[in-house]
């Protein structure tokens, strides 16, 4: 077992019963590929870090997974390793920048809901190791919407939809947005506009899907706010970091931590979300799909 495999056992024994978090499950999503999602979701995990946040981040871009190379980390274990291999949770959990941690997921989930049984109860066991251990647990999902990663996106407690100004990307983002509405329409969604030009440009693209869900699907979403195209953004993408932490004072890095304060201080619901509750709907979506 590795040194951090072991410290990390430790912080679980010393937690577990004590000042135990409320943990909610936030589901980063997007209607297609090359809005910048990982990239939304890592900066905003940072962002939600330093502000006193306990974040685990999960890729579960199943099949694309590159999380780890935008943090410019080499995993030491895999999804896959926990299915396959014996390992737990806190084996393959890395440490990464700001103290966020961080789960690879590589192409170990692709399939798991037509797992066998004793597999899919294997995961459902290892997931609920993070019960009350992290305040916020961010699931970088894939573009769209596969049998998979749909059961994880309507299993959380919230959506963030990340969307540009392109219009291929809104039309998408409405489709996505749609879509998850229909099949649980009481999930929260928020939105985020990446890559815009001005403030100006993020609100008209946020308050159009606003209006487009209120008219069409009846559904409230609420809009966290925009990250301006910024050449900072891109340099630590090529540098393999996060730009809130590389270029703490560029444009990009002053919006996502606009973000982050934003989402923590909408009206939450009175009752904290139950990270049980997460863990039943999949174990719910396990029951209906798989085989013995």
């Amino acid at each position: 077992m590795s040194d951090q495999a072991q410290h990390l056992r430790h912080v679980v024994k010393k937690q577990r019963g004590v000042n135990k978090r409320h943990t909610s499950v936030v589901a980063v999503i997007s209607g297609k590929g090359g809005v910048g999602k990982s990239n939304v979701s890592l900066n905003f995990a940072l962002a939600l870090q330093q502000q006193g946040k306990k974040v685990l981040l999960f890729d579960l871009d199943i099949g694309m997974a590159n999380l780890d190379i935008l943090m410019g980390i080499t995993p030491q274990g895999h999804i896959v390793d926990v299915l396959e291999h014996n390992k737990t949770m806190f084996d393959i959990m890395e440490k990464g920048p700001e103290g966020v941690s961080f789960i690879a997921g590589g192409s170990g989930l692709a399939g798991i809901f037509s797992m066998s049984s004793s597999k899919r109860e294997r995961f459902s066991q290892q997931m609920a190791l993070l019960d009350g251990l992290f305040d916020i647990i961010i699931l970088d999902m894939g573009a769209g919407a596969s049998e998979d990663s749909l059961q994880f996106i309507l299993s959380s407690h919230e959506t963030l939809l990340v969307t540009t100004p392109e219009p291929t990307a809104i039309m998408d983002a409405y489709a996505m947005l749609k879509y998850i509405h229909q099949q649980n329409p009481r999930l929260p969604s928020s939105i985020v506009v990446n890559r815009t030009d001005s403030k100006k440009e993020g609100m008209q693209v946020a308050a159009n899907l606003e209006r487009a869900a209120a008219r069409f699907l009846q559904k409230n979403t609420s809009y966290l706010g925009s990250i301006p195209y910024d050449k900072h953004a891109v340099k630590a993408v090529k540098q393999q970091e996060a730009f809130v932490l590389s270029y703490p004072q560029s444009p990009a890095a002053k919006a996502m931590r606009v973000c982050a304060n934003t989402f923590l201080g909408q009206n939450k619901s009175l009752t904290p979300p139950r990270y049980a509750e997460f863990l039943q709907q999949l174990k719910g979506f396990f029951k209906r799909g798989g085989t013995a």
